[in-house]
C-alpha cells in the first residue's frame, strides 16, 4: 500500500498545483486576454487528472473505500486547494492504521 499512497500523494499535488497555475490562467486569459497560459496548462491538467483518479482509485480499492468515498476524492482534483487538503487527510488515515 506504501506504493499506491506515495503516487496518490505526489499525483494529488502535482495535479493540485496544476490546477492553481490553470486557476491564474483562467483569469490571465478573461481577464487580460492573456489565453497563453492556460492553452498550456488546460492538457496537461487534463491528462494528469485522469492519471490522479486511476492513482487514487487504485489505492481506494487496496484499502476498501467505498464508491462514495472515492467520488469525494475525485472532486478535489477539480476544486483548487482540495486536492492538498485531501492528500493530507488521507496520508494522516492511512499511516494511523494499523498494519
Amino acid at each position: 500500500m506504501t506504493g499506491a499512497l506515495l503516487r496518490f500523494r505526489v499525483l494529488a499535488w502535482v495535479v493540485g498545483t496544476l490546477l492553481l497555475l490553470l486557476t491564474l490562467g483562467v483569469v490571465l486569459r478573461y481577464g487580460f486576454d492573456r489565453p497563453t497560459l492556460s492553452r498550456t496548462v488546460s492538457p496537461v491538467h487534463g491528462l494528469l487528472y485522469i492519471v490522479y483518479l486511476v492513482a487514487m482509485a487504485d489505492l481506494g480499492r487496496r484499502v476498501g473505500w467505498p464508491v462514495k468515498r472515492m467520488a469525494v476524492l475525485a472532486l478535489a482534483g477539480v476544486v483548487p486547494l482540495l486536492s492538498f487538503v485531501a492528500e493530507r487527510g488521507v496520508t494522516r488515515e492511512l499511516r494511523a492504521r494499523p498494519r
